[in-house]
């Protein structure tokens, strides 16, 4: 299912509103990426987690898109798991990313170097090892991560491409036992 542009648009200046609201900090469950031309943020908000939601951050620099999903692997279906070589499991989450470039409807895959950590409201610090996944003409990274919900965890990936460009993600997402 893919996001509808117009709503992705919306959401994210509704972000920008209530950011700017709020004083300097930028709420915790915020995906961040900085803009080419400023060096500043573009902060959609980011819902909790709920039971089989997926939960999408997106970040989105010239022509290319960042996304990032995080959901429990006790909601992906059977045969969802065997293709992501997962097993499901109510105490571990997926980290899937992907990255994109070109319009929505024209979208390809590019390759690119994904490192991912989650961190704890406590502050201690999970790499999440993330591995490839093919399907297709399709490239999205998968990693996954044991945890004791509920729980509430900031996730910071760094995508670099091919030739050297990097963005960087920030969001929360919280946890709740199933």
């Amino acid at each position: 299912m893919r996001p509808n542009p117009v709503a992705a648009c919306a959401i994210i200046l509704m972000g920008l509103a209530l950011t700017s609201c709020g004083g300097d900090a930028a709420p915790a469950s915020v995906a961040t990426a900085p803009t080419p031309a400023t060096g500043g943020v573009a902060p959609p908000p980011s819902p909790p987690a709920t039971p089989g939601a997926s939960q999408e951050a997106v970040s989105r620099i010239g022509d290319v898109t960042v996304r990032a999903s995080v959901l429990p692997t006790q909601a992906l279906s059977d045969e969802v798991a065997r293709t992501y070589g997962l097993t499901r499991s109510p105490g571990t989450v997926m980290l899937l990313v992907g990255v994109r470039q070109g319009p929505e409807a024209q979208e390809v895959a590019l390759p690119a170097t994904i490192t991912a950590v989650a961190t704890e409201l406590g502050g201690r610090r999970h790499e999440i090892a993330l591995r490839e996944l093919r399907s297709g003409d399709l490239l999205d990274y998968v990693g996954t991560l044991d945890i004791s919900p509920p729980e509430t965890l900031r996730f910071d990936v760094t995508v670099v491409r091919e030739g050297g460009a990097r963005s960087d993600m920030q969001f929360t997402r919280e946890f709740y036992p199933q």
